[in-house]
């Protein structure tokens, strides 16, 4: 009865998200303090109703309870045990209920950690995120119900893609649904200081940390997906620009124009309308992602559906989202006012000009990637657009926004002067170019391209680093300065760490594909690598033909590495399993191929890279974790603000 209890649980959790969504939304129109006390413990046991079916899904796949056929589709036997726990989000329907137990995670966060928030403000966001759940609830109960019957039990399930056959599998999905699903939490605060028609610090304040949060999981849930396709596939990339690759970096791009656009309408009343149309994009976007993967309409080792039915249904609902929010937006932008005026040359001109790149970056790969399909639903032909294109356009776009990232950072608000700012950042700017160009040199040959990114990520840390010491030695007590100003300098120095690797690995990246039998040596990079032995070993669930090839250095052999060709034994489909030596400038990898027929002794497909800097991409991206996670927990958002309004402005806030 445990999948029954599941399916049970879900059509509870619809019946409480569409009682609390409504009654929450009408008590806050109508004042009605019992209808939006309903807000939190709906909130709650929504969250409890879906955890609970989710254990009841995890307990199937746990005790192989090949009658569900979820679990027959995706599972088997000899699954090992943490993937067998993890396949239940290996596939659609799975992977659907994590969405909605994120969804409700994030709801059961809000009504914990919301005392300073005025109850209204609490019911309507409640009660947007309790509606955005029905929608969920729905298609899963209507088209990709996780719990349905077989009549006819197999012995043995499916099992698991070989591809989701990883610890990544294990990480990363829960990570990026929890930034992907976290922007609906900006998203329900924008609708609901829409209902109110009055946004101001406060709102932005309330809203802040939390947009911040989502964005410092979805920057590390990106990361964890970049590395696992990179160690994973055996082609020693680590970003292919991969349509459902896109569809989570969206959000993000969006996420962060959003997080630097609340900081100026808390800061000075600015921007107000420009940040709430940033929190319905950056959810909106979300929903599309969710609607590329689940549609059909996408080939990619991440898509899931194939069922249009359900494609047609996500549709619908991103409509209904997106086109509801835009009319209210639309309804309500009149009364949308600026707090105040700033100067061409100011920190609100350079964020807002940051903004706007970040915005057209988005919109750049978004075209991308929809105009293949696009084309393909007007019956005009198959198109490929691949990383030419978007390599091609997204660096010069972000070229600028590492520029004035730095400027905008060493700029007063309200009004600055260009030979101010000059006099300000040209020791840095100086210094910046000359070790830029200069660091080329020492890595091979002299590249214009490596030079800028370099410099970039020079000028990028020095200024951080400069106003670091100043802040810390010319204020009287810098105990008392934000901890969100060392958060916004340590994520900048992570996104700088970021640009060396991306710069470096693009550079002087090297790679040979080879034919090696035993014996045979091959040089990359300054290394060689000797193959010495291939040997049959068996899996939990596969066997793999295992290399043994050592790392040789100026005649010593640093290490032994084995890298794999895996064969399922419910598939035929053979998976690469790549062997990395990992330093701090660089990577070695090396990936087995196929066993290549001929005469003569035996000898297999190889291919060995040297990447240098590469892990410093995935630093870089802990590193902007880091600055966000500091600037999330700053003291300020934990103040009651509503306290500090006089009655007239908390009855404004509460109309």
């Amino acid at each position: 009865m445990i999948p029954e209890l599941g399916h049970f649980a879900l059509i509870l959790a619809l019946l409480v998200a569409a009682t609390m969504g409504t009654l929450s939304l009408a008590g806050g129109q109508k004042g009605r303090a019992d209808w939006m006390a309903l807000a939190k413990p709906g909130a709650q046991a929504l969250f409890l109703l879906t955890g609970f079916s989710f254990l009841c899904l995890t307990y199937a796949f746990y005790t192989n309870d090949f009658s569900v056929l979820y679990v027959a589709q995706h599972s088997n036997t000899l699954l090992p045990d943490i993937y067998r726990i993890a396949a239940v989000w290996g596939g659609h329907e799975g992977s659907l209920l994590l969405w909605l137990l994120m969804l409700t995670t994030w709801m059961m966060a809000v009504s914990l950690f919301s005392r300073q928030l005025p109850d209204v403000m609490v019911s309507r966001v409640l009660g947007v995120l309790g509606l955005i759940a029905v929608g969920f609830l729905l298609f899963m109960l209507i088209t990709s119900n996780p719990f349905i019957r077989l009549s006819d039990i197999p012995a043995n399930g499916r099992d698991l893609n070989p591809l989701l056959q990883d610890p990544g599998l294990v990480f990363h999905p829960p990570m990026l649904y929890m930034g992907y699903v976290g922007m609906s939490i900006p998203f329900a605060f924008s609708i609901a200081a829409l209902l109110n028609g009055r946004l101001d610090a406060a709102w932005a304040r309330w809203t802040r940390p939390w947009a911040t949060a989502a964005w410092i999981c979805l920057t590390i849930g990106i990361a964890m997906g970049s590395w696992w396709a990179y160690y994973e596939l055996g082609w020693g990339g680590w970003w292919f620009w991969d349509p459902v690759e896109n569809a989570s970096f969206l959000p993000w791009l969006v996420g962060t124009a959003l997080i630097h656009s609340l900081a100026v309408t808390e800061k000075r009343g600015l921007f107000r309308s420009w940040t709430i149309m940033l929190s319905l994009i950056a959810f909106s976007l979300s929903l599309l992602g969710t609607f590329l993967v689940r549609s059909g309409v996408l080939t990619s080792v991440h898509a899931f559906a194939t069922d249009p039915k359900r494609g047609v249904f996500i549709l619908m609902f991103l409509a209904a989202v997106v086109g509801g929010s835009l009319i209210l937006f639309a309804a309500r932008a009149g009364k949308v006012r600026s707090g105040g005026s700033f100067a061409l040359v100011s920190r609100e001109s350079f964020l807002l000009v940051n903004n706007v790149l970040l915005t057209t970056a988005a919109a750049a790969v978004l075209l991308g990637t929809l105009y293949p399909l696009i084309i393909d639903a007007l019956n005009l032909g198959k198109l490929s657009v691949g990383p030419p294109y978007f390599n091609a356009v997204f660096a010069p776009i972000m070229t600028p926004v590492l520029f004035f990232m730095v400027v905008g950072s060493f700029a007063r608000w309200k009004n600055d002067s260009v030979a101010e700012l000059v006099k300000k950042l040209r020791p840095i700017a100086i210094v910046s170019v000359v070790l830029g160009c200069a660091a080329p040199l020492l890595a091979g040959p002299w590249s214009a391209l490596v030079a800028m990114g370099l410099t970039l990520a020079i000028w990028i840390v020095l200024a951080s680093a400069v106003q670091m010491v100043r802040q810390f030695r010319d204020t009287a007590n810098w105990k008392s300065t934000p901890i969100s100003y060392w958060g916004m300098h340590v994520a900048h120095i992570g996104i700088a760490v970021c640009v060396v690797g991306i710069t470096m690995v693009k550079g002087y990246e090297t790679e040979k594909d080879v034919r090696m039998a035993m014996g045979d040596t091959v040089e990359v990079g300054g290394y060689t690598f000797r193959l010495t032995d291939i040997k049959e070993v068996p899996g939990p669930n596969f066997k793999a033909d295992q290399g043994t090839v050592d790392l040789i250095k100026d005649g010593r052999v640093l290490r032994t590495l084995h890298p794999e060709k895996r064969t399922y034994f419910s598939s035929t489909m053979p998976m690469t399993e790549a062997a990395i030596d990992s330093g701090f400038t660089r990577d070695v990898y090396v990936s087995l191929g196929e066993k290549l027929e001929g005469t003569g002794k035996p000898a297999w497909a190889m291919r060995v890279y040297h990447k240098p800097f590469v892990t410093w991409i995935w630093f870089g991206c802990l590193f902007m974790a880091l600055g966000g996670a500091m600037a999330a927990l700053d003291k300020r958002y934990r103040k009651k603000v509503a306290a500090k309004l006089n009655l007239n402005d908390l009855k404004g806030v509460a109309a």
